[in-house]
């Protein structure tokens, strides 16, 4: 069964850091496209970062120079390094896997909150 993991989510500073990660279970990592979703209050759910199996990686333009999506696939892991937080970048945030062998196949984590004060 196909289990996406998330640690690391909670409470944090204007201008602190969080890192996020995501354990992958009963995929094999290196053929997914690896992400990181997130949804604010009343707001449309929205791309954070993606990283493909070459490691092609794109980056909302609101995180862009501030976080850093990495993925480690011996141990079918991602990270969102998220440094420099704002209060807009509070979200619950989801991890996300795309079989890019059969799009068919594409997976979501159960979302963990984020929420920086200022």
């Amino acid at each position: 069964q196909v289990q996406l993991v998330e640690s690391g989510g909670g409470l944090a500073q204007a201008g602190g850091s969080l890192r996020l990660s995501c354990e992958a279970s009963g995929i094999i990592l290196s053929i997914y496209t690896m992400g990181w979703y997130r949804q604010a209050p009343g707001k449309q759910r929205e791309l954070v970062a993606d990283i493909t199996p070459a490691g092609s990686i794109n980056y909302a333009a609101s995180v862009k120079g501030r976080f850093t999506i990495s993925r480690d696939n011996a141990k079918n892991m991602i990270d969102l390094q998220m440094n420099s937080l704002k209060p807009e970048d509070t979200a619950v945030y989801y991890c996300t896997a795309l079989n890019m062998g059969d799009m068919r196949y594409a997976y979501w984590g159960q979302g963990t909150q984020v929420t920086v004060s200022s």
